[in-house]
């Protein structure tokens, strides 16, 4: 991946830009909230500092570089994160995100994830994977959406949570070859279709 600044994006209702240290108070409302968390590797944040951490951890250091693409979700309107979408740095190119419950089915993400997909296939990333908990079928749903394909499921005891989680693993080639990313399925030994 070439370093480059991060560029902000723009969809018909969203603004997908670097979050900075004035979205922390927007970020902690997302970070608190135990539902949006329950399929995140990481506990519901309990105070601001907590988020602060996060921020300067996840966010801080952004580029579309060695540390992926990582974005706020914002709404034109008004501009203030609702969520986070990113592709972390690595082999997997993996997608991750998340959305504050109160604008939960409403295509927000779908529409944030299929813009990130189009600058990804600019900056010539050849592929994207991403993964859900079996339970978190509306992530899948977005997942499926925006074209990914389902490849496998793998069984992985989960951190920091300590709990056995069945992952469903999707991916969409972007460069048109036809591959299927192995990674998971040799890591972890429960892996089926």
């Amino acid at each position: 991946m070439e370093t480059t600044n991060t560029p902000t994006l723009l969809s018909s209702r969203l603004i997908l830009r670097k979050f900075t240290e004035a979205d922390i108070q927007a970020l902690f409302l997302l970070l608190k909230d135990e539902q949006v968390n329950t399929y995140l590797p990481w506990f519901p944040a309990k105070t601001l500092s907590n988020a602060r951490a996060f921020y300067e951890q996840r966010f801080a250091k952004t580029s579309c570089s060695a540390q992926g693409y990582k974005y706020a979700v914002c709404l034109k309107e008004d501009n203030i994160p609702i969520g986070y979408v990113q592709m972390d740095a690595g082999d997997a190119h993996d997608i991750g995100y998340a959305l504050r419950k109160e604008f939960w089915h409403r295509g927000i993400m779908r529409e944030a994830v299929e813009r990130l997909i189009v600058q990804l296939r600019k900056d010539k990333i050849p592929y994207i994977t991403a993964t859900h908990d079996i339970n978190n079928v509306q992530s899948g749903r977005v997942m499926q959406a925006v074209g990914m394909q389902y490849m496998y499921s793998y069984k992985e005891q989960w951190q920091p949570k300590n709990i056995p989680v069945i992952f469903n693993m999707y991916q969409l080639n972007l460069d048109g070859e036809d591959r299927i990313y192995t990674k998971y399925r040799e890591k972890y030994g429960e892996c089926f279709i």
